[in-house]
């Protein structure tokens, strides 16, 4: 087992396992921790708990202290700070002519690492960019390509249901989504309503699906011939969230059955088995 708390440094971003080193900590409070890039300030998610050996993928960077007001003094001057950096970086990409978007930038919490985030259609080559903005700023500076969902997630917005993006309001991790999943849960198959504003399928596409599959196994298929108490007809559509089935009847009148009250046809037969 090794001891571990969770600190996260972006709301909805993921958790990283920390070494508590003995100090007594919460959820909630502001910690100050080693990274790759440096001193980082996040909060305590996880408070200090007990994981398997094999959740902890890398050795375990320890958290420095509490933060204190200084430490998050510093950390909100050098956000306001990546106004002034992304707008160089913006200059020096004109300049140079390079086939990418800007999408933000990060210090680190004492100064001494710059990361900038873009997006780009393919691989680029920014030697010579990462070179005058290291001369410019005359620190550490960092070039990480992301893509679409990463970029809207560090950007922000609101989706189509006029709610904060998932990804940015509690989406840590992003899950796969697929087209068999709109298919499943009879969603359009047009691809301006089935994207979000990254461009890709719609996250929520995924939180459904397996109610809808379930739903769905205990519904007649479309075209199926049934009986209802208003008579019979064949399956039109099928609502899995209502558990009703549009049946067009033999008089062409169309109706919305509850699924317990419709029972499926067998002509060969002549007998009728109640869909359950």
């Amino acid at each position: 087992m090794a001891d571990v708390v969770g600190v996260r440094f972006r709301r909805a971003g993921k958790v990283y396992y920390f070494d508590p080193a003995s100090i007594d900590l919460v959820v909630g409070d502001w910690v100050v921790v080693k990274t790759n890039r440096g001193a980082e300030l996040g909060w305590v998610v996880i408070a200090p708990t007990q994981v398997a050996a094999s959740e902890v993928t890398e050795p375990l960077k320890p958290v420095v202290r509490k933060a204190g007001d200084e430490d998050i003094k510093h950390a909100q001057e050098f956000a306001e700070k990546t106004r002034e950096a992304l707008a160089e970086c913006a200059k020096l990409i004109a300049k140079l002519n390079l086939p990418m978007k800007l999408i933000s930038a990060d210090y680190n919490l004492d100064g001494s690492r710059l990361t900038f985030f873009f997006t780009a259609e393919e691989r680029i080559d920014f030697r010579e960019l990462v070179r005058e903005l290291t001369n410019h700023f005359k620190i550490k500076v960092e070039l990480r390509q992301v893509g679409p969902r990463d970029a809207a997630k560090l950007v922000g917005g609101f989706g189509r249901c006029g709610r904060p993006l998932c990804c940015v309001g509690f989406l840590s991790e992003f899950s796969p989504v697929s087209i068999k999943m709109a298919k499943e849960q009879g969603f359009p198959l047009n691809p301006m309503k089935m994207s979000g504003v990254c461009g890709r399928l719609l996250c929520c596409l995924a939180y459904e699906n397996e109610q809808y599959r379930v739903m769905k196994e205990k519904l007649p298929r479309e075209g199926q011939l049934v009986s209802t108490p208003m008579g019979a007809g064949s399956v039109v559509e099928v609502n899995p969230l209502k558990e009703t089935v549009l049946v067009e009847l033999q008089s062409q009148a169309t109706v919305e059955v509850p699924l317990s009250e419709v029972s499926l046809e067998d002509e060969r037969s002549g007998k009728q088995d109640k869909k359950s």
